[in-house]
């Protein structure tokens, strides 16, 4: 995926907080988000909307242990935008797209991008972990308040039985789009932390949402976690770069083509005489000529044959 050069790495830090009793795992991602906006022609409303998605599922999917893993989530609500749909690998490599990529919404009151109104004040959350498991693990839970950040902290009390403050912010330049910073940050008390512990982090939580502020301003993220909670002593346990990267090949899409079976890729050739599939991630095109088709057939009925 290209992105514009001056664009800075981004960063994905996992660690603890209050002497290892609260988990931490935060986000930069500018760059992340900036290519998804490029490749999907976003707005501003739905840059800030998918842009807060794809960092959340970044913070979850590097939790995933194995490259064969993966991790969908969706948001499925009533707003303006349609749903919104991400996908995480391991190592906080991400993917997604939103079902009307083009629609702008006028400012709220306070002057912010009225993310709930693209998203969707009712509806769900579904969040599926693929484990390589024989069934995937699927969680649900009602959206919120249509701003994502609050969703998830609700998603994941609800359905996981996880106390967490999560903060997700993008900010987008008014006259171009472009996407000036972006971050992330969840915190997730583990079983044995003290309550004086997460009723301090629970003062702090107004602080926390400073974060994309302070990178805006050219802080790296490191150091904007210090400045906003240096009190809880944060330790930095594991470092990796997300990207926002689509998985999708020509080798891929050939196998969904035969999987259709002879009688719709006979269809194709039929009626159409060729194909041109695009991908919903990245909106690559693949086209398939006439002959491409015809051999993709011939692979099907002999699939079909041997079944």
């Amino acid at each position: 995926m290209e992105t514009d050069s001056n664009i800075k790495e981004d960063r994905l830090i996992r660690g603890l907080l209050c002497e290892g009793s609260i988990n931490m795992t935060a986000v930069s991602g500018r760059a992340l988000v900036e290519s998804a906006r490029q490749a999907h022609g976003l707005s501003h409303v739905c840059t800030a909307a998918l842009g807060r998605l794809l960092m959340q599922t970044a913070m979850m999917s590097v939790q995933l242990k194995n490259k064969s893993d993966n991790l969908t989530v969706i948001l499925d609500g009533d707003g303006k935008a349609g749903r919104f749909v991400a996908v995480g690998h391991e190592g906080g490599i991400v993917k997604g797209y939103v079902d009307c990529p083009a629609v702008e919404l006028p400012l709220k009151e306070n002057g912010k991008l009225d993310v709930s109104g693209a998203v969707g004040k009712n509806g769900e959350i579904r969040v599926i972990r693929d484990l390589s498991l024989k069934e995937p693990y699927v969680g649900r839970c009602a959206i919120a308040d249509g701003e994502i950040a609050n969703d998830f902290a609700n998603y994941f009390v609800i359905s996981e039985q996880q106390p967490s403050l999560v903060y997700l912010g993008v900010r987008v330049d008014p006259a171009t789009g472009e996407v000036r910073a972006a971050s992330g940050i969840m915190l997730q008390p583990l079983p044995f932390c003290p309550e004086r512990d997460i009723a301090y982090l629970e003062m702090k939580a107004q602080d926390i949402t400073n974060l994309t502020r302070l990178i805006d301003e050219g802080e790296d993220l490191e150091g904007a976690i210090i400045e906003l909670i240096g009190e809880l002593h944060p330790e930095f346990t594991e470092r990796t770069v997300p990207e926002f990267r689509c998985d999708c090949s020509r080798e891929k899409i050939e196998s969904a083509l035969i999987s259709l079976g002879k009688s719709e890729l006979s269809d194709m050739i039929e009626k159409d005489r060729g194909a041109e599939l695009k991908c919903r991630f990245c909106n690559r095109t693949y086209k398939f000529e006439e002959e491409e088709l015809r051999s993709l057939l011939e692979e099907a009925q002999r699939r079909e044959e041997d079944d």
